[in-house]
């Protein structure tokens, strides 16, 4: 778990700074600020959207007495995907932009719901299921 935090917390911005003052050299320092608010600005409008659109589903599954899990899942998804983009960087606008463009999305989704069955079918992750 240590490993996973140390990349997420220090390796992951050292590289999109070194990305980003790689990208100014090639393009320019304004040409590359104007890229990361756009992106920014852009993946704000689309996380939105696709928010809303995320809660719609979720109010028309339980309207109609459906557990929303898919839903809910996608909303986690969208969720993260936002946070990523308003995160100034090249890496993580690209897996911002993944996770909010549906078509993406899902195979993102596919994949981690089978990373997660795996890790219940070999008890790595136990799941407890409480009667109200």
């Amino acid at each position: 778990m240590l490993p996973t935090l140390i990349i997420i917390f220090v390796l992951t911005p050292i590289i999109e700074l070194f990305l980003l003052i790689e990208l100014g050299k090639m393009i320019g320092t304004w040409n590359t600020i104007f890229i990361v608010v756009v992106t920014g600005v852009v993946g704000a409008m689309l996380a939105k959207s696709q928010g809303l659109s995320v809660l719609r589903k979720i109010q028309v599954d339980i309207a109609n007495g459906i557990m929303p899990a898919d839903p809910l899942f996608d909303g986690a998804l969208v969720l993260v995907g936002g946070v990523l983009l308003v995160t100034p960087g090249i890496i993580t606008d690209l897996l911002g932009f993944l996770l909010l463009i549906p078509l993406t999305r899902a195979g993102v989704k596919k994949v981690l719901k089978k990373w997660f069955k795996q890790k219940l079918r070999s008890g790595e992750v136990q799941m407890y299921r409480y009667e109200w």
